[in-house]
């Protein structure tokens, strides 16, 4: 395992389509093995495989999972689950809206405000190649939105016009704004 490189918003790939995975081997394995690595060493709830250089279409999402039935003030790090998805596509979402704060770390040092579905279904390929579909919503809805959208090479400032929607932050602090929004206390 391995941390790469991060690609950033100024590299013309970034702006691209990734390819379909055609193959689920050791290959896949290591790059979704460094991907979780990279997330991991830098702080990020979501990562797709263009971020780290390689346009294919998989992704690697990890957010707290919040209960109702917990405070969410514990000294300890929240829970979290991590999901691989291979080949994603968003084939459900809701009609309505939510606006929310995202970062990417692709883009350090800025957040902004987007629309995003409030639930999503996506049907991709697991870790081990099978079939999966998840019904999402709140956070994890709007990081399978986000991820999917580096898939077709679109960013979340793609989807801001309205440049009062947009400021920029500690390098750094970009997932700690994102992951206030989503506090049971809002």
């Amino acid at each position: 395992m391995a941390v790469r490189r991060i690609v950033y918003s100024n590299e013309p790939m970034l702006h691209e389509p990734s390819r379909r995975v055609r193959r689920v081997d050791a290959h896949l394995e290591e790059l979704i093995e460094d991907m979780i690595e990279t997330m991991r060493a830098a702080d990020g709830i979501g990562l797709a495989a263009i971020q780290v250089g390689v346009p294919e279409r998989v992704v690697i999402v990890e957010v707290p999972v919040l209960r109702d039935d917990e405070a969410d003030v514990s000294e300890e790090p929240p829970e979290t689950e991590l999901h691989v998805l291979i080949n994603p596509e968003i084939v459900e979402a809701s009609e309505e809206l939510t606006e929310g704060i995202e970062g990417c770390l692709s883009i350090p040092g800025w957040v902004g405000e987007v629309d995003r579905y409030t639930e999503v279904t996506v049907e991709a390929l697991g870790r081990e190649g099978r079939p999966v579909r998840i019904h999402a919503e709140g956070l994890l809805a709007r990081v399978f939105q986000h991820e999917v959208d580096h898939c077709e090479g679109v960013l979340f400032i793609d989807h801001i016009e309205d440049p009062e929607r947009i400021w920029s932050v500690e390098e750094g602090q970009e997932e700690a704004v994102e992951a206030a929004q989503e506090r049971p206390s809002d």
